[in-house]
């Protein structure tokens, strides 16, 4: 498939790209791409989660009161879950959330999820550019010329760029990555896609082995 190459003022550079459909024309495998995503969010959490349970409450041991007679029901331990400041019954504990996803089948949800995007027609090609200095002013003024101002975007570069990442750091629904960082989640979570025409050899070369 083609599309057009605009440069940073939204305009037509006149010339087209040629994005590889082994790539961005697939039948998307939706199972897939939940797959990536559910592990992406996963390796998201800490995992340093913890509850103290009532052999590890710190507090007396004796029998708060006698068995019988009371009219209420028997207690033996004031850390007891039951009682304010006893221990927790089944707590959380700290545990790893690490999940393993063959390398083949996160390629194939990549290129499911960039497939997707092509369909919905998410997806535009700008020419590589570099701003003079990191200014967000500078950055937001791109995103209106592209018509991304309102939406929630994802630039892609072919080669790190601090400029252009520092100018956009500040807004929330803007995120600058480069091609080795991309992944189903940030794909599907963006609404539009922009991709650097120096990203587009890297982007095939990691997505199609």
């Amino acid at each position: 498939m083609k599309l057009a190459v605009l440069n940073s003022k939204g305009k037509d550079t006149g010339r087209k790209a040629e994005l590889s459909d082994s790539v961005y024309k697939i039948e998307p495998n939706n199972h897939a791409i939940y797959l990536d995503v559910k592990q992406y969010m996963a390796h998201q959490r800490q995992g340093t989660h913890k509850a103290k349970e009532r052999a590890e409450i710190v507090g007396s041991t004796r029998k708060i009161k006698k068995q019988k007679g009371t009219g209420t029901a028997r207690a033996g331990s004031i850390k007891s879950p039951i009682f304010r400041g006893g221990g927790r019954t089944f707590g959380p504990r700290p545990r790893d959330y690490q999940q393993k996803l063959n390398k083949n089948v996160k390629r194939l949800a990549r290129r499911s999820a960039l497939s997707l995007k092509a369909q919905e027609k998410a997806i535009m090609v700008l020419e590589d550019f570099n701003l003079d200095a990191p200014k967000t002013k500078d950055f937001k003024a791109v995103l209106k010329s592209l018509g991304l101002d309102s939406k929630k975007s994802l630039f892609v570069l072919g080669d790190t760029n601090n400029n252009v990442y520092l100018s956009s750091r500040n807004l929330q629904g803007s995120e600058v990555i480069t091609n080795s960082e991309l992944n189903t989640y940030k794909i599907m979570n963006a609404s539009s896609i922009v991709l650097f025409e120096g990203a587009l050899e890297g982007i095939e070369a990691n997505l199609v082995k």
